[in-house]
């Protein structure tokens, strides 16, 4: 009996360290990936890494603290003309993998997604430099509710509806490019909830965010297109920890507007101040 209860300990040790392990190697993993980043580029020749390194940088450099207002700093220019000199790794893809070269000038020119691996602690360093530090606690997920309207249609993102398509995959790459984890409300979600009327911030749908359960933060969007600026007017609420944080942002692509907003709100989040 005594064998067996030492057998049990000693499993039951082993099965600790196992979840122990697995826990540090998920961390690390999270935590290596806001020091890793990814851009297009049109050939995989030195020209072309150069700028995709000098991208990447800027982009790891916004995830890792949440400072999105570093996107408009000059003091990154000649930190972005020496990125190669913080770079681990690199890895191409090619976008048209598959499919047929067209022509001499397509096997120079095609796209390739460009991931740029970068080190940990010389990016920290910069950081310093630049009066910011890394953002490494755990991010809370967003709940992200946005109504899309254009002349007398609208229409809320959803996570599997068709309509949205472009809009939903264009909100979960300006999350990842920020480090986000995003919530967004599935059609039979948004069947159930009380809606109303879409678009006025001072009518969020309250009972839409109860459908989304697991997020500490709540962004509340409304684009409207304005036929004057070709572009998407946005206003954005977001509400976290008991406040509430409102900004506007003038025209532009949707795409556009959904990078602004998520690094607005990781600049919220990481205590880096109002976007």
């Amino acid at each position: 009996m005594r064998q067996r209860g030492f057998l049990w300990q000693g499993g039951a040790w082993c099965l600790g360290l196992w979840l122990l392990v697995g826990f540090c190697n998920a961390a690390k993993a999270v935590a290596d990936d806001l020091y890793r980043a990814q851009t297009v580029v049109t050939g995989q020749g030195e020209d072309n890494r150069r700028v995709g390194f000098a991208a990447c940088l800027e982009d790891v450099l916004i995830k890792v603290s949440g400072a999105f207002q570093l996107s408009a700093d000059p003091r990154l220019a000649p930190l972005k003309a020496r990125a190669a000199d913080f770079v681990t790794g690199f890895d191409y893809h090619d976008q048209m993998s598959g499919k047929p070269k067209q022509d001499e000038q397509g096997t120079r020119d095609r796209p390739y997604d460009l991931t740029v691996s970068f080190d940990r602690a010389r990016i920290d360093d910069l950081l310093k430099t630049l009066g910011v530090a890394p953002w490494l606690a755990p991010r809370p997920a967003v709940a992200v509710v946005v109504v899309m309207t254009s002349g007398s249609r609208s229409f809320l993102v959803e996570s599997d509806a068709r309509q949205s398509d472009l809009q939903r995959d264009a909100l979960r790459a300006a999350a990842a490019k920020r480090g986000l984890d995003i919530v967004l409300p599935a059609s039979s979600a948004i069947a159930q909830a009380d809606l109303g009327e879409l678009g006025p911030l001072d009518r969020a749908p309250a009972s839409l965010f109860e459908m989304l359960p697991g997020a500490e933060a709540k962004l509340f969007g409304h684009l409207t297109w304005n036929d004057d600026e070709l572009g998407w007017r946005a206003q954005w609420q977001l509400e976290s920890e008991g406040q509430q944080h409102r900004w506007q942002q003038g025209g532009g692509t949707f795409d556009e507007a959904f990078r602004r907003s998520l690094g607005g709100v990781a600049q919220i989040l990481s205590g880096n101040g109002a976007p």
